[in-house]
């Protein structure tokens, strides 16, 4: 069984704590939609550019798209790191993570509703201490909901095509107890680490998790849901805050915390 008791972590946090959490919105004049997220020290700039295109598998279609690229700026960890760039090749873990970026902000999105453009959000770690594609996932969609309401407000959507609120935390199993929001020196001892994306249903969009060594049970990855369904609400609610998204841009988000006949949400 794993052990659950009152340990205090770094900052003198509980085990179902999150780090201190911070998102700024409009950072950037340039782009439709920007952010800067912080889960305690780890800190990502988060971008949403408009481009009135889509990618060739979808012309004529109809449908929109929207895909992510993911960056750890050289200085963003204790050495320096070589820009892929200038190395010639992308890594597969930024491979990884930029793919998962994609498929959870898709997750939130009615595609088309989107008309043939694509929303590429620009995910870039400006400083990392673990928890970086989840800090990316949240503030991401920050920056991805800000884009589409401008669209909406400049006439060329009918809707805000937005279903639901989503975001991300991670959660794992360290010296027998189950913590959620790990920081780096947390997730570098973990025997289990998970990554968690989900709606503000509580419905999942992805679970990515991974035994170190030490393999985990049922009971166990119940556990960890349990926690980061709770950090996902609080990260949904900072989400809501800082969008301030009028009545009249609630009324337009497309379907809405509306059921399909199952009972179950509508999809994005």
């Amino acid at each position: 069984m794993v052990a659950t008791q009152e340990v205090l972590r770094s900052h003198g946090r509980g085990p179902g704590e999150l780090r201190q959490i911070c998102m700024e919105r409009e950072v950037n004049v340039h782009a439709e939609g920007s952010s800067i997220v912080s889960f305690g020290n780890t800190r990502v700039l988060c971008t949403a550019s408009v481009e009135e295109k889509v990618p060739p598998f979808l012309r004529g279609s109809g449908s929109g798209w929207v895909t992510a690229e993911y960056s750890m700026l050289p200085r963003s960890t204790g050495t320096r790191t070589p820009r892929e760039s200038s190395v010639g090749k992308v890594k597969g873990r930024t491979h990884e993570i930029q793919r998962l970026i994609g498929r959870s902000l898709r997750a939130a999105v009615n595609l088309s509703l989107l008309g043939e453009r694509t929303i590429w959000l620009d995910c870039d770690v400006l400083q990392a201490d673990g928890g970086t594609r989840t800090a990316a996932i949240t503030g991401a969609f920050v920056a991805l909901t800000d884009a589409l309401r401008g669209l909406w407000r400049k006439g060329s959507l009918s809707s805000i095509p937005i279903s639901c609120f989503l975001g991300a935390v991670s959660v794992g199993r360290v010296e027998g107890r189950i913590l959620l929001d790990l920081d780096y020196r947390e997730d570098s001892a973990a025997e289990v680490d998970c990554n968690v994306v989900l709606n503000e249903w509580g419905e999942y969009v992805e679970i990515q998790g991974t035994a170190e060594g030490n393999v985990f049970s049922r009971r166990d990855l119940l556990g960890f849901l349990d926690m980061a369904e709770a950090g996902v609400a609080e990260l949904i609610l900072l989400q809501k805050q800082i969008l301030a998204l009028t009545p009249e841009e609630m009324e337009a988000l497309h379907n809405y915390g509306k059921k399909n006949s199952s009972g179950e949400h509508q999809p994005a």
